[in-house]
């Protein structure tokens, strides 16, 4: 039988840059339903994790604002989020650094307990991911954007605009190719994916290709860096984001969802998106406090 193994609250997030190829293990680890009360006290569903005390998190680790790292350290509204809900429950954050597009595969497979990537659960994308992984609670909404070099498409506002023979890059795997596939292939616009998005964006500020489409939360971190590129349209796309977790371990899932609902309930959700969308007006679904 499996022991139950109560944790104190980990207080620093380790960055391990693995691959995806980590092997399944058999050991487990129990949350601790003390760390993990709700705003009303409430202690969360005892879960397990692949290591003893460790939660193993995937992420790409190159998607600003939600996650990225800055001198070695992961940072980012997911990351922060991620970590504040682990706190909580009473285990230590391991990030494990992933390719996005494979990354939902190998969560079926258990090489790590979850992914945490800005992870959209809503529409065709998220009924064809959740075939093989579970969705947490929703944590976030976003749309899809164009960004343009302004330099070299000064009159490129939309991507009605595009003509047969231009290229958008996208991210391999993402949203916002299939909608890149769905409206703009049949116009005869060449899609070209990268495995990362800030790919795509160095080949935009180089010329190389037209225009991104990404989803518009990242899109507009990005360009704050690079003097020639804006993002000329918002798309809505009425999209959701959620945490990835194996099916084969619900009272994780159940535990996270708990703990993200009090994160969210009791403002401190509301703090962390403020510190990385400064200025913006938090979704009423998501305000709490």
């Amino acid at each position: 039988m499996r022991r139950r193994l109560i944790l104190t609250i980990a207080t620093v997030a380790v960055l391990a840059l693995m691959g995806a190829a980590c092997s399944k293990s058999s050991t487990t680890t129990s949350g601790s339903p003390s760390a993990a009360g709700s705003a009303a006290g409430t202690p969360s569903p005892s879960f397990t994790t692949l290591k003893p005390g460790i939660l193993q998190v995937a992420s790409c680790l190159e998607f600003a604002p939600f996650e990225t790292v800055k001198n070695g350290t992961p940072v980012g509204f997911d990351v922060e989020l991620t970590e504040e809900i682990a706190k909580r429950l009473g285990v230590q954050v391991q990030w494990v650094k992933t390719d996005f597009d494979s990354s939902f595969t190998a969560l079926a497979g258990d090489q790590f307990d979850m992914i945490a990537a800005a992870i959209t659960a809503t529409g065709e994308k998220g009924q064809e991911r959740s075939q093989i992984i579970d969705f947490s609670h929703f944590y976030f909404n976003s749309r899809q954007s164009l960004a343009v070099n302004t330099s070299k498409t000064p009159d490129l506002t939309g991507a009605a605009q595009l003509k047969a023979g231009d290229v958008v890059g996208v991210q391999k795997g993402t949203t916002g190719k299939d909608w890149a596939e769905a409206n703009l292939k049949p116009n005869g616009v060449q899609i070209k994916t990268y495995t990362l998005v800030t790919d795509a964006f160095r080949d935009l500020e180089a010329g190389a290709i037209a225009g991104v489409i990404n989803d518009a939360p990242s899109s507009d971190a990005i360009v704050k860096d690079l003097a020639d590129v804006k993002v000329v349209q918002y798309i809505d796309t009425n999209e959701k984001y959620a945490f990835a977790i194996s099916k084969d371990n619900q009272k994780l899932r159940k535990a996270w969802d708990q703990t993200l609902d009090a994160v969210i309930k009791d403002g401190t959700w509301t703090k962390i998106f403020l510190k990385w969308f400064p200025g913006a007006t938090p979704p009423p679904e998501y305000a709490g406090g």
